[in-house]
């Protein structure tokens, strides 16, 4: 059984550079947990569908790229659906700090 977690992060990128950024921050998770995370990712458009496996726990997620928002979905199993304040805020906070306007 899984928990869904939604997570909605502003910005003022607009779709493309926020897409960008995005596929950018994937890049660099993979490169950060390789040995550690398993992660696939697949484009639909706006819609990025990803798949990881972390600890043994599989996580599968959603993201739409929005003109003023991407919008988050992550089914985490019970096991760290147990933390998922932590895991929201932390996604949040990453999240906000890729797509900050520089």
């Amino acid at each position: 059984m899984t928990r869904p977690v939604h997570i909605d992060i502003p910005h003022e990128l607009g779709v493309a550079e926020a897409h960008r950024r995005i596929e950018q921050g994937f890049g660099r998770i993979e490169k950060q947990f390789g040995g550690v995370a398993q992660v696939t990712k697949s484009w639909d458009g706006e819609r990025l569908n990803f798949h990881g496996k972390v600890m043994g726990q599989t996580i599968t997620g959603r993201l739409d790229v929005r003109e003023k928002v991407v919008a988050m979905e992550i089914d985490l199993p019970m096991m760290l659906a147990l933390i998922a304040d932590k895991i929201t805020g932390r996604v949040k906070h990453e999240g906000q700090l890729l797509l900050d306007k520089k």
